[in-house]
């Protein structure tokens, strides 16, 4: 059983206070580490069992398709402008969230600017829940490959801990972190490096 206290926080664009599952800023990575711990590459079979004890049934046949188009036009819809690409591989949804908007350098502490751009993919998360999640995450070449390794596991760790807080089921997550591997762009130049410290959020359909 997980326990998540509750903290007040000022929202970053109204300037209000609001109260949050998790705290935000320096101390998200840890609280939702601890939260979602489980949740990693080896918890494939976890998370089928865990959907099927939640009652969560699958897509099947035609309405696979649909169900995904419909998914994808809400998210290019609420992400219009935000920096963050949708794209589509088959029936999966990709998101890239590029570094100029998620973390600094050295960092696995979400940015200011990234709060608004998670309560509008939870907001659509939250309405198709027929979907796998899959949070990866990755670095530039800065600092070695041990370290580089941790701090993208915390940087999934983070986001995923944050759509959590904002009721995504847990159940339906997987994350997981890349290191310095498969970079995007040029490491050499400060632009590159902002492109490679990301984060990935796919959605894959549940099917029967």
């Amino acid at each position: 059983m997980f326990f998540v206290s509750a903290c007040t926080t000022i929202n970053p664009y109204t300037e209000e206070k609001q109260t949050s599952k998790l705290a935000i800023g320096a101390g998200i990575g840890a609280a939702s580490g601890a939260l979602i711990g489980y949740l990693t590459t080896k918890g494939e079979k976890r998370r089928r069992n865990a959907l099927i004890g939640a009652g969560v049934g699958g897509l099947a046949g035609g309405s696979i398709g649909y169900y995904m188009d419909v998914q994808e036009a809400k998210l290019k819809q609420e992400l219009r402008g935000t920096g963050v690409s949708v794209t589509r591989n088959g029936n999966d949804i990709i998101l890239n969230m590029p570094g100029n908007i998620t973390f600094k350098t050295g960092s696995s502490n979400l940015n200011a600017k990234f709060y608004g751009i998670l309560d509008s993919v939870s907001k659509v998360l939250n309405k198709y829940k027929k979907t796998y999640i899959d949070i990866k995450g990755y670095t530039d070449s800065v600092g070695g490959r041990e370290y580089n390794q941790k701090l993208s596991d915390n940087r999934a760790s983070s986001v995923a801990g944050y759509l959590v807080s904002k009721n995504v089921m847990a159940g339906r997550i997987l994350k997981m972190g890349y290191g310095e591997d498969y970079p995007i762009a040029s490491n050499s130049t400060p632009n590159g490096r902002s492109q490679n410290r990301r984060v990935t959020i796919e959605m894959s359909p549940i099917t029967e």
